[in-house]
């Protein structure tokens, strides 16, 4: 059932008024309005409910059982509007706020400088400090309060507990070497020779390793003689292209790099590796007004970079599902 738009503000806070000093009377001078205008809003609010949510009892007025079950409901509703109101007030008078999110290597490149830029487009003086890491120790300190949110790929249950995740688009993983590697020029391509070069894997505790694991011994790649793990963007982008080395990372990674042609894909499908790419919070503390703000821009920025990577050209035979998904939640207690 859809909100009555005939509700107004006026008759929540006259209704709160009367069930708080149990008279029209006292509640039209608390209000500074005269009494029959009070009874008149109150008679609106009962005619859009279709129940009477005061009785009367000797001079005053007393709840009905209807009355007392929507008193709980305006006061919540009531009581988070000026919090609202509040926040965004102290939010543009005091400033000096500071955000803390962790971004995964996923988003560092190109979600969250342009998310950041959207929001310090607001001008509300916060401080926004961006840490790296392994996700599991990001959703440590997030867990304790040291970050406010993460942003990146979906986590293995068992690290969700207590824990929300917001899905904003999907990426998968991408094989990448230098511009004029020589696996570019084998046709037809054999994924099995990318095990003869030496092989840029993710670290143990990625997201992505398994998922990468997993694909290689599906195509028939047991082991991989001469591997580098790392999480570093630099390290990888600056080793791939001065090397044969064979860099597998997700694609949000390196999605500027193939775009610039500093780095190309090889033809490699690896849509089975697709993942949820999202934001993450404490599913039992409410963010402040400008973690909210701030999850709002990373919203629009992943839209934005979704939308770019559906139209970008993809390596045959596959191309880029990022797909711009209405955003839904998991949540792990």
């Amino acid at each position: 059932m859809s909100l009555d738009q005939r509700v107004k503000y006026r008759h929540l806070q006259c209704f709160l008024e009367i069930a708080r000093q149990q008279s029209v009377v006292k509640a039209a001078a608390a209000l500074s309005i005269t009494q029959p205008a009070v009874s008149k809003t109150i008679r609106e609010l009962e005619e859009v409910l279709g129940v009477a949510l005061f009785e009367r009892r000797g001079r005053g007025v007393a709840l009905t059982r209807f009355g007392d079950v929507f008193l709980r409901y305006a006061g919540a509703s009531v009581t988070a509007l000026r919090q609202g109101i509040d926040s965004i007030s102290q939010a543009r008078t005091t400033g000096g706020m500071a955000i803390k999110v962790g971004a995964l290597p996923t988003v560092s490149t190109r979600v969250m400088p342009l998310a950041v830029s959207l929001f310090k487009q607001e001008n509300m003086g916060t401080i926004v400090r961006v840490v790296t890491g392994e996700n599991s120790v990001l959703l440590s300190q997030l867990r304790t309060g040291d970050l406010d949110l993460v942003v990146g790929r979906l986590a293995d249950p068992e690290l969700m507990t207590g824990l929300s995740f917001e899905h904003l688009y999907s990426e998968r993983v991408s094989f990448v070497v230098r511009p004029d590697h020589p696996l570019l020029r084998e046709t037809p391509f054999d994924l099995a020779r990318v095990a003869r070069y030496t092989v840029l894997m993710p670290t143990e505790g990625s997201i992505i390793r398994p998922l990468v694991e997993r694909f290689l011994i599906t195509h028939g790649i047991a082991t991989i003689p001469d591997q580098i793990e790392t999480v570093s963007m630099a390290f990888g982008r600056r080793y791939t292209r001065m090397t044969d080395a064979v860099w597998i990372i997700s694609r949000g990674v390196i999605a500027d790099d193939l775009a610039d042609g500093v780095l190309a894909e090889l033809p490699v499908a690896t849509e089975a590796t697709t993942g949820p790419v999202g934001l993450t919070t404490r599913a039992d503390t409410p963010p402040s007004l400008p973690a909210v703000m701030l999850m709002q821009t990373i919203r629009e920025a992943a839209r934005k970079i979704a939308l770019m990577s559906a139209d970008a050209p993809g390596p045959a035979p596959g191309r880029e599902t990022a797909a711009p998904a209405r955003a839904g939640r998991y949540r792990r207690r």
